[in-house]
């Protein structure tokens, strides 16, 4: 094919795509201060028997944390971070298995409280 063929087919113009101008963005992930904070919630329930098996997933929209209580179910919770909602509800939410959102914060910490509240000694 030559080049007039080319133009021809595209209706008289060349239309050009420039591959190496795009710039795929990276993957959102959680970093080392969000997986301590994750992964204390997560082991005292793992010591309580009551979760067995987690799973990250890391998307260029958001990175998910789910947890399982058995390895071939659905996952009980999923802790989701989306950056791009920082000032709305916040960049952290908790997600239940029926898809409910429990719980959207700012901070991860609070947003995690909800899985594993405090005793407080009532007088």
């Amino acid at each position: 094919m030559t080049e007039t063929d080319d133009k021809e087919l595209c209706g008289g113009r060349a239309n050009l795509i420039a591959l190496a101008a795009r710039n795929p963005s990276p993957p959102v992930s959680f970093n080392r201060r969000e997986l301590n904070e994750i992964f204390e919630v997560y082991g005292r329930k793992v010591a309580d028997g009551e979760w067995r098996d987690y799973a990250i997933d890391q998307t260029r929209e958001r990175a998910v944390f789910s947890i399982f209580r058995r390895t071939c179910e659905v996952p009980l919770y999923r802790i989701v971070k989306q950056p791009r909602q920082p000032r709305r509800q916040g960049s952290y939410s908790l997600v239940a298995a029926t898809g409910l959102i429990v719980k959207r914060g700012h901070d991860l910490g609070n947003v995690l409280r909800v899985l594993d509240p405090h005793l407080r000694i009532v007088a």
